[in-house]
């Protein structure tokens, strides 16, 4: 979740930059730090300067409080090392699957009223839904005002969780959200699909129309917010966002991976095919993703892949949640395949010593297999001789 918080801020944030009237630029912002009654008194001058009644933001931050597990969390936060087959057996299991068939089908209306008014297909949003709180059940149990206030306070990224806290007391004011008593993400997501203050206020929609927007306790209300978020992330209706292939022996494995996408009608020219056996997306541009390398489960991944990668940065958690967006669509549960071992952590690290040492950009030596390990695992290989499909194995390490 911690890397999904993340990139959504970041987006939030760009938006929100975007969108200062002339009257919210001149209000200095809430420094971080300090007092805390007088930072609680800056923001509320800068959510007035915003619009907001003075009176709305009173109740929003009245009885304001410092959470120290928000800070707890927050600076000791968990490192993600599962495989893609550990965490999406764990994830999208026959259970969530039944239970997303059954949402499906007891709120079809809702489903089909996103998809037609956002071009988002069913199988999508209730992936998310399942991946982030099993269809609402764990919603989190964080007082999302003082975790926001907490964040914004604290001085170690309040350029990021300063607009959210603003964007709680909008929601205040419009009457979605009681301060009291609201709870969320230790981070100040709130809701079903874990949406941030900004974007929900940017993509609220009221789906049972009782006059507000809900993502806690009404499920319309969460999906179509969600499908309204998803589209102003770039999703195209009417196209595939992932989709499982069986690959022939030999491949250029070095063609392989995100970022290197080339039309899917190359790929199936080179003998990659698809498991549906749906061709007509021929033109888009694919990638062909091998989480656990070339003896695992492969995917074609086609532009709407990106919004994933935007809800959250983790091509593990990604990968998953389209994979169970799949299913939910129809599609047989993935090949297994038969990928090699892995490494363990400290196997891990002493790859990212070595590949740091010969100047490629690993990032942190933390013992994840990130993008840009992947991307250094894969040069190597390839300059070795070896099959280039971007899954660190004993051999490379040995032969480092």
């Amino acid at each position: 979740m911690t890397s999904k918080i993340f990139r959504r801020l970041s987006l939030a944030l760009l938006l929100s930059t975007c969108a200062l009237s002339p009257a919210r630029a001149q209000t200095p912002a809430a420094p971080c730090g300090g007092d805390l009654a007088g930072f609680l008194q800056a923001v509320k001058a800068e959510a007035v300067s915003m619009g907001v009644p003075a009176d709305a933001a009173d109740k929003a931050l009245a009885g304001a409080q410092i959470d120290q597990k928000v800070l707890s969390r927050d600076r000791a936060q968990g490192v993600f090392r599962q495989t893609f087959l550990e965490f999406s057996q764990r994830t999208v299991s026959q259970g969530r699957l039944d239970m997303g068939r059954k949402k499906l089908q007891d709120l079809s209306s809702v489903f089909s009223r996103a998809e037609k008014e956002f071009g988002i297909a069913p199988g999508v949003i209730a992936a998310f839904w399942a991946m982030e709180t099993d269809f609402g059940a764990v919603q989190g149990d964080f007082n999302t005002r003082n975790a926001l206030v907490t964040l914004a306070h604290d001085c170690r990224r309040p350029e990021l969780f300063r607009p959210q806290l603003l964007a709680l007391t909008q929601m205040v004011q419009h009457g979605d959200l009681d301060p009291q008593t609201n709870t969320g993400a230790w981070a100040g997501e709130i809701g079903q699909v874990q949406m941030l203050p900004k974007d929900i206020i940017a993509h609220g929609i009221d789906g049972d129309g009782d006059g507000h927007v809900n993502v806690k306790a009404s499920a319309p209300d969460a999906i179509l917010t969600a499908a309204s978020f998803i589209k102003s992330l770039g999703f195209r209706a009417g196209e595939p966002w992932i989709q499982e292939v069986e690959l022939p022996e030999s491949l250029p494995w070095e063609k392989s991976g995100l970022g290197n996408e080339i039309p899917a009608s190359e790929w199936f020219k080179l003998g990659v095919k698809p498991r549906d056996g749906k061709t007509e997306f021929g033109t888009l541009p694919a990638a062909l993703v091998l989480p656990q390398g070339r003896k695992g489960p492969a995917f074609l991944t086609y532009p709407n892949f990106g919004i994933y990668l935007e809800w959250n940065k983790s091509f593990i958690y990604t990968t998953s949640a389209a994979y169970f967006a799949t299913r939910l669509s129809g599609a047989p549960p993935y090949l297994k395949g038969n990928p090699e071992p892995g490494l363990d952590v400290d196997q891990m690290k002493a790859l990212q010593a070595k590949l740091d040492a010969k100047s490629h950009d690993v990032g942190e030596i933390d013992g994840i297999l990130g993008s840009g390990t992947r991307r250094a695992v894969q040069r190597e290989q390839q300059r070795l001789g070896m099959p280039a499909d971007g899954w660190p194995t004993q051999a490379l390490l040995n032969a480092l």
